[in-house]
């Protein structure tokens, strides 16, 4: 068994557990609070849970995130779950190409189409990874599975910690720049359980790139995971950067407001965080590691009964808060305290001390206007 196949093994056996979760950082979600409505007018039935993502309509505003691929049990496991995603009307991703890149045999184990002819499939590379392939050998890697978008995952924090990890992380926002460019399919800037900054949203925006996913902290640590495979001083260092990252309800405030089409992930576990998501201006919300817990303890099955209660309890909660659609639900004022509170007050301070910086605007429509960052 090849290093690349032996890591994803010990991904999937740690990730089964609860060992991995970050232990006292929260999404922050916690923090978005919804109006009750005592008089819905609504009838549950009726309610519109459709939603437009990269270009499909999704039955509802869910992903199963990325996960696995690589490793002989990864087939399995994405097979049962794309067939639940295309049941359900779900978006589906698969976790990172990097090992069908390096060793082709292993492509089937990324082959869902035949049981998921219709879903909505994000491909996966890492940004250092397609930083060292031709656009041309990304997109092989795209067309080979299938997929309808590429995730590009930047992963610094938990390649620190991980033995042999990427060290040089030059060329990351031209690598994204140059997919944008050269691609066919949308490409998703995605983070692996850090959470995307403020800083980072908006440079990512300024050289094109319209989608992310979130990947926040306060879900699974995958510092946390790295740090269960290390030992010795790489071992103590991600002890040290556990709880390290950007929140999850914090990340997608930052991802909306540089006008990025955002997909809420990191910590999301129920119904009521997807519908906290939305109301923070996310698209869509992924779950990865409950669905793949409730796999390991039931099957299928078991995965297909989870996400039908979460879907439950988003319903749930838009009946409780009035709002017969996404859109109105979006639409919600949210009262925002504590910790978010603080990260949406930076952030406000922040803009307006950039725009008291910035030069004037160049006539609309000339080339180089300054981008309106939405908020």
């Amino acid at each position: 068994m090849s290093v690349l196949v032996s890591r994803k093994a010990d991904h999937l056996a740690l990730c089964a557990g609860d060992a991995v979760a970050y232990r006292t950082t929260s999404t922050l979600l916690e923090c978005v609070k919804l109006p009750h409505e005592s008089l819905p007018e609504l009838d549950l039935a009726s309610l519109d849970t459709r939603c437009p993502l990269l270009g499909k309509e999704l039955r509802a505003p869910l992903v199963i995130a990325g996960m696995t691929g690589g490793h002989p049990d990864a087939a399995v496991i994405n097979r049962e779950l794309a067939s639940v995603a295309e049941e359900r009307g779900y978006g589906f991703g698969l976790g990172s190409q990097r090992a069908m890149e390096r060793e082709p045999a292993l492509a089937a184990t990324y082959r869902i189409r035949d049981v998921a002819p219709s879903v909505l499939l994000l491909g996966n590379l890492g940004v250092i990874q397609a930083r060292d392939l031709p656009s041309e050998r990304v997109a092989e890697l795209v067309d080979d599975v299938g997929a309808d978008a590429l995730c590009v995952h930047m992963s610094p924090a938990m390649e620190l910690i991980q033995s042999h990890g990427d060290r040089d992380f030059r060329g990351g926002l031209e690598t994204f720049a140059r997919l944008v460019r050269e691609l066919s399919v949308p490409v998703v800037a995605k983070e692996t359980g850090n959470g995307i900054g403020r800083a980072c949203a908006l440079r990512l925006a300024e050289v094109g790139v319209r989608h992310a996913d979130t990947s926040g902290a306060g879900g699974t640590s995958w510092v946390g995971v790295e740090t269960l495979r290390a030992e010795g001083e790489q071992r103590e260092l991600g002890q040290t950067l556990w709880e390290w990252g950007t929140p999850t309800a914090a990340s997608v405030h930052y991802c909306v407001r540089a006008g990025l089409g955002t997909i809420a992930t990191g910590g999301i576990h129920t119904g009521l965080d997807v519908a906290r998501a939305l109301v923070l201006g996310a698209q869509a919300a992924g779950i990865a590691r409950p669905v793949y817990q409730a796999w390991t303890r039931g099957g299928r099955e078991a995965a297909l009964s989870y996400l039908q209660r979460v879907e439950a309890e988003l319903r749930a909660v838009m009946m409780l808060t009035g709002c017969g659609s996404l859109a109105e639900l979006r639409a919600l004022r949210p009262l925002i305290v504590g910790e978010l509170r603080d990260h949406v007050r930076a952030a406000s301070e922040d803009d307006v001390r950039m725009q008291a910086d910035s030069p004037p605007a160049p006539p609309q429509g000339q080339r180089g206007a300054a981008r309106e960052v939405r908020a």
